[in-house]
């Protein structure tokens, strides 16, 4: 299995929690904790390890704590992904396809637990970066090792 770096829709988070906590990890905290639902437009960007492949994914999401999303991806492909906080249905129209994942079984480490779990540090370990773009950075790193992502930046 290959493992990639992901920097994606996350990135909102910290725009959205106002940055008026003492740090990056600790905004993304509070929003966590604090921020129920939220809807926004993202770009998603996926590397491979050695810098050399990206792929960019974007569209439309929206989320209501605990555990329920949608995902509308436009572009390169168009596919959805639905979550009512107990099953995630992924829809690819191109396929004509539809399938039912647990959402245990679907989420463990990924973007989308930042974005809808209730205790980010559950599943990831978080550090400070350096601000960019006038936002505020962390990166989190899975605490489940071996699976597709290595790291994310929120």
């Amino acid at each position: 299995m290959n493992s990639f770096r992901f920097v994606g829709p996350a990135a909102l988070l910290l725009s959205l929690s106002g940055g008026a906590w003492a740090d990056a990890a600790e905004s993304l905290r509070a929003f966590v904790r604090d921020v129920k639902s939220g809807q926004s437009s993202f770009t998603q960007t996926v590397t491979s390890p050695d810098g050399a492949k990206q792929k960019v994914s974007s569209g439309n999401f929206s989320f209501a704590r605990p555990n329920r999303f949608r995902f509308d991806y436009a572009k390169p492909y168009t596919q959805t992904i639905v979550s009512d906080g107990v099953k995630v249905w992924f829809h690819d129209p191109d396929l004509n396809q539809v399938t039912v994942r647990k959402m245990g079984d679907a989420l463990g480490s990924t973007p989308v637990a930042l974005l809808t779990g209730s205790s980010i540090e559950k599943n990831f370990a978080l550090k400070n970066q350096p601000d960019k773009d006038g936002l505020e950075w962390v990166q989190a790193t899975p605490h489940e090792t071996g699976g597709t992502i290595q790291w994310l930046k929120a």
